[in-house]
C-alpha cells in the first residue's frame, strides 16, 4: 500500500477521472438511456400482459358464470318440457280411456238395443207360430163346431190376447 502512496500521479489520477466522467457520460447518453428505456418498456409490456391475463381470468369467470347459468335455464327448460310432455301423454291416455269408455258404452247399447229388437222379432214370431199352430189345432177341433173360418180367427184372437209372453 505504501507503494500505492509513493507511485501516486496526479496527472495520471486527473486523466483517468476525466476518461472515467467521459465514459459515465457516454454511457449515460448512449448507453444508459436506451438500456433503461427498453427496461421499462420491457416493464410495461408485462404490466400489460399480467392486466390482459388478470382481464381474461375475469371473462372466464363471467364466461364460467354464464355458460353455469345457461345450463341451469337448459336444465330448468328441459325439465319443464319433460313435465310437459308427461302431462300431455297422462291427458292423451285420460282422453283415449274417456272416448274408449263412451266408445264400449256405445257398442254395448247398440249390442242391447239389438238383443231386445231381435227378441222382441222372436217373441212376435213364436206369437205367430203359435197363432198359426193355435189355429190349426183349434180349426180341426172346432171344424165340425163352426162352420165359418171368421168365428175360429176371432176365437184365436181373443185366447192370444189372454196369453203373455214375457
Amino acid at each position: 500500500m505504501d507503494k500505492l502512496i509513493n507511485d501516486f500521479s496526479y496527472g495520471l489520477f486527473f486523466w483517468q477521472s476525466l476518461l472515467f466522467i467521459v465514459l459515465l457520460l457516454l454511457l449515460k447518453k448512449f448507453a444508459w438511456k436506451p438500456i433503461l428505456n427498453a427496461i421499462n418498456e420491457r416493464e410495461e409490456g408485462i404490466k400489460n400482459a399480467l392486466e390482459e391475463a388478470e382481464n381474461a381470468r375475469k371473462e372466464m369467470q363471467n364466461l364460467t358464470a354464464d355458460n353455469e347459468r345457461i345450463l341451469k335455464e337448459a336444465r330448468i327448460e328441459r325439465d319443464t318440457l319433460l313435465k310437459e310432455a308427461r302431462e300431455m301423454k297422462e291427458n292423451i291416455i285420460s282422453e283415449a280411456k274417456g272416448a274408449a269408455q263412451i266408445q264400449a258404452t256405445k257398442v254395448i247399447e247398440q249390442a242391447q238395443a239389438t238383443i231386445q229388437a231381435e227378441k222382441q222379432a222372436a217373441i212376435t214370431d213364436l206369437k205367430n207360430q203359435v197363432a198359426e199352430l193355435s189355429l190349426g189345432i183349434a180349426e180341426k177341433v172346432v171344424r165340425e163346431e163352426l162352420s165359418d173360418k171368421n168365428k175360429q180367427i176371432k176365437l184365436v184372437e181373443d185366447m192370444l190376447k189372454e196369453v203373455t209372453i214375457s
